[in-house]
Parts: structure tokens; sequence; C-alpha cells
């Protein structure tokens, strides 16, 4: 049951990857009570469009999250440079055992170890080093996934999915990216739904499963 997991972190290697990958499945996680921590590894200043300041995903972050009713105390930003994650795998690694000494989650939701984006490869492996004792879920962003086994489902409603797609809303320097559009979102939490029998899911890949 969803309502065991009572802490839980969120490892996005980018603002808006842990949106995208888990919105509607956070939504649902707060709404059962679950304290969720949201970490971004990099804000992607050398990437954001022209015409936007540099540190507009910083803004954009928290206001998505709020969306998701994540507490903005529990939003963590670093300033890793992008698509270099790799070149801090140590220092990322200790930002991540630091919180779990200090929190100890019972969930991790982090990129699946089969996507090909560097940064995000980076944010699996330290993951799995840092979490090895918890239960861990790997989130699907189809765009970078070379392959992703669907073995892990979670039933989600209308609003959670809207849900998702309001905070995704907030990455306005985003605009025009498919992945975040509302048509997009719906589809394919439609699609993972058909596969259990539900109206909407969320697939995630098991990564460690922890039963007590």
């Amino acid at each position: 049951m969803i309502t065991k997991f009572k802490k839980v972190f969120i490892l996005a290697p980018h603002t808006d990857d842990g949106e995208l990958g888990a919105g509607g499945t956070i939504a649902k996680l707060i709404e059962h009570g679950a304290d969720v921590y949201y970490f971004a590894f990099s804000t992607a200043e050398e990437s954001v469009p022209k015409g936007h300041p540099k540190d507009v995903l910083r803004t954009e972050v928290v206001n998505a999250t709020k969306k998701l009713g994540i507490k903005k105390e529990n939003v963590i930003i670093y300033n890793y440079t992008v698509r270099k994650l790799n070149y801090a795998r140590q220092e990322i690694l200790e930002d991540l055992i630091k919180y779990k000494r200090m929190i100890t989650p019972d969930l991790v939701l982090m990129p699946s170890p089969h996507d090909i984006h560097q940064d995000h490869s980076t944010i699996a492996q330290e993951g799995l080093r840092a979490f090895k004792t918890c239960t861990i879920l790997g989130y699907e962003l189809i765009w970078n996934n070379l392959t992703f086994n669907t073995t892990s489902f979670i039933k989600l409603e209308a609003k959670h999915i809207q849900c998702k797609c309001n905070a995704l809303k907030e990455y306005k320097s985003q605009d025009g990216r498919a992945y975040m559009s509302e048509d997009f979102i719906y589809s394919l939490a439609k699609t993972r739904g058909v596969q259990i029998g539900t109206q909407y899911a969320e697939s995630f890949e098991v990564i460690r499963w922890i039963i007590e």
C-alpha cells in the first residue's frame, strides 16, 4: 500500500525530472500523508533558453514542487554543472548519504539505471550506492530510456495527473518541449493505466524492494 511510505526522497538530476517521472505519484503520496523531499542536482544554467534569467529554473522548481504539495523547506537545490554530474560523483554521494543519515527515507524515486543521459545515469548509480538499504524505484523518462522494465505501477486518478500537469506548467522556460505537453502527460498515464486495467498510472522500474 502506498500509505506505508512516510518519508520519500525524489532524486532529480535536473529541475523538472522528478515531476516528469513521478509527478502523479508524488501528489498521491502527499495526499496520503507522506513527507516528500525533492533533491535537484542541477539548475542547468548553461542550458537556459535565451531571454530567461540564468537562475530561472531555481525559481520554477520551487513553484512546481509547491503545486505538487511539497514543502518549500523540503526542496534541496544544488548547483552542479549540467551534463557534468559525473565529474562530481563523490560530492553527490556524500550529499545523499548526509540526508540519508538525517532523515532515513523508506522510499527513493530516481532515474532508471537504463537512462542514457549522462547526468541521469550518474544520479541513478550514486543513488543506489547511497540508498542500497532502502526501497528504490526508477522513474520513467521515455525519451531517455534505452530500455525500461515496467515492473511496478502506481494507480492514479485524473486529479493526480492534472496536479502533475499544473506543476509542469510552472516551467515556462521549457515551453515547447514535446514531453512537457499536457496531451503527452495524459497519454502516457493512460497507456500505463491500460496495462494494469485502471484509468491512469505511472510505471516504475523496481531497483530494490525491501520487505519488512
